[in-house]
């Protein structure tokens, strides 16, 4: 075969664009630092490394999510040491209160010390993080307590009476009833005192048809709510013992909550015309349910709890003699009144007011990080569907803030025997503190135990994908100087046959 110029010209180019473009390519990994730098250079390989950046990400986000639920609960968490030491003197302070060796003026030295740790308290339930206020529910933007004022009386007479403050007073006041009667059907007297018994007031109670009654203390009014008929007993003035001595109002100050609750549970329902439909049970997320069939008393049913994207068919319930049945959901139970008027197709949506805010932590795994406040320090709450504050009872009936008003108000007016009823209350009080202070410290653990476990598998996944994608580097160098030695070979003999010709030979 004749070896023409034209084949050497041909092969020169081939080899020198192959021996340039292997050293193009080294030197573009040497500036990227990556040995897959486009899906063709390892198609596999970019799979898996679009496999792992995803999952990278995604512990990337859980990790965040875990740092803010630390940090929310970590200030929750000082929140609720710092009110239980509180507490604790509050404690003392009833204590001292309740023995009769102590002075009425002692009782207002201790009165004094009572408010500002009921200040402080206040400021603590206002706690906010990253301007996040933390005991508020979902309503974080907003100071989830306010000062406010709450009245109530021991008589047994006046049991199941709410009672409405509005306006304002810096001192506690105590009213005495002076005429025996029958709210609502009686005109009483009354007296009063801002002042701790130092003076007093009178006013009138008129009768009225209610079903509230307005007592107006010059500045401060007390609606007295379902009082009608409530019989009141005329105090003696003379006696300033409370116990067996008519009957006496205090009026006192608290703190009202206005964030979320946890408290509701209301049924949507379409179709089911007269059916009355009742949830019953702790529901963490919204449950659909549909009717699939009624055969007799045997009622078949569907039930949803991703908003109707999948179900759970195949499940019964049975209508009993009164024509009720009751549905098994996730979460509890639905309850159907009228079930008889059932129909192929009707649907329920059961709802609930959720306050808790929570964070995915891992897959499948979230976290509570907020409170809601009056399950923690109560106060007064006025119901989304009522019309005036009561008390916020907690998870045991304990409420912190209404126990320190009652005790600065019997502080205030000097009254021993009130001491001695709030001492049980403010222990009540402080253990539903210590539940949630431990509730939030298991919360913490979680959140430190999920930071190390997702840095562990960051650290295994970034080790994983390195080896996959990241060049090394020795290796690189090594070969990038066997490119540059090839290149400059072939180049050099390139020149050296495109010298050469048939008239060398001549």
């Amino acid at each position: 075969m004749r070896v023409t110029q034209r084949i050497i010209y041909g092969n020169i180019v081939t080899h020198s664009n192959n021996s340039l473009a292997a050293l193009t390519e080294s030197n573009l990994q040497s500036v990227t630092q990556k040995k897959v730098n486009r899906p063709s250079d390892n198609p596999a390989g970019t799979a898996n490394i679009y496999d792992l950046r995803a999952s990278l990400e995604s512990l990337n986000n859980y990790h965040a999510n875990a740092n803010t639920a630390k940090g929310w609960l970590t200030l929750a968490d000082g929140v609720l040491q710092q009110v239980s030491n509180m507490i604790i003197e509050a404690k003392t302070l009833d204590l001292q209160g309740a023995t009769g060796t102590v002075t009425s003026e002692n009782r207002e030295q201790i009165s004094s010390q009572l408010r500002q740790y009921y200040e402080q308290v206040i400021t603590l339930a206002n706690s906010s993080y990253n301007g996040q206020y933390i005991f508020a529910g979902h309503k974080t933007s907003a100071t989830p307590y306010q000062q406010a004022l709450n009245a109530m009386s021991y008589d047994e007479n006046l049991e199941g009476v709410d009672y409405e403050v509005t306006g304002d007073n810096s001192h506690s006041v105590v009213v005495q009833f002076l005429s025996t009667g029958e709210i609502g059907a009686d005109s009483l007297d009354f007296r009063y005192s801002k002042d701790g018994g130092t003076t007093w007031e009178t006013g009138n109670l008129p009768a009225g048809a209610g079903p509230s009654f307005q007592m107006d203390l010059d500045g401060l009014s007390v609606v007295l709510h379902n009082a009608a008929g409530k019989t009141v007993t005329a105090v003696d003035p003379d006696d300033l013992n409370e116990n067996d001595n008519g009957t006496w109002l205090w009026v006192y100050p608290t703190a009202q909550y206005y964030g979320d609750d946890n408290d509701k549970l209301w049924v949507d329902s379409y179709g089911a015309a007269g059916v009355n439909a009742e949830a019953q049970g702790s529901f963490s997320r919204e449950v659909a349910v549909r009717i699939d069939n009624v055969a007799g008393d045997v009622v078949t049913y569907s039930y949803s709890t991703d908003a109707g994207n999948s179900w759970v068919q195949g499940n019964t319930g049975n209508i009993d003699a009164a024509g009720d049945t009751r549905l098994l959901v996730p979460g509890g139970y639905l309850n159907l009144g009228g079930a008889g008027g059932l129909a192929q197709g009707d649907q329920f949506f059961i709802r609930s007011r959720r306050a808790d805010i929570s964070l995915d932590i891992a897959k499948g795994q979230s976290l509570t990080v907020n409170n809601v406040g009056k399950e923690i320090f109560g106060g007064i709450y006025s119901d989304p569907d009522g019309t005036y504050p009561t008390a916020a009872d907690s998870i045991s009936g304990a409420n912190l803030f209404e126990t320190m008003g009652r005790l600065i108000a019997f502080a205030e007016n000097g009254n021993q025997e009130g001491f001695q009823r709030e001492l049980e209350n403010l222990e009540a009080a402080h253990q539903v503190l210590l539940t949630k202070e431990a509730t939030v410290g298991g919360r913490m653990n979680r959140a430190s135990v999920a930071q190390q476990t997702l840095e562990t598998i960051s650290e295994s996944e970034t080790q994983a994908l390195s080896s996959v994608e990241d060049i090394d580097y020795i290796e690189l160098m090594t070969k990038i100087a066997q490119q540059e030695l090839v290149y400059q070979s072939v180049l050099k003999s390139s020149s050296m046959l495109m010298q050469l010709s048939l008239l060398n030979f001549i």
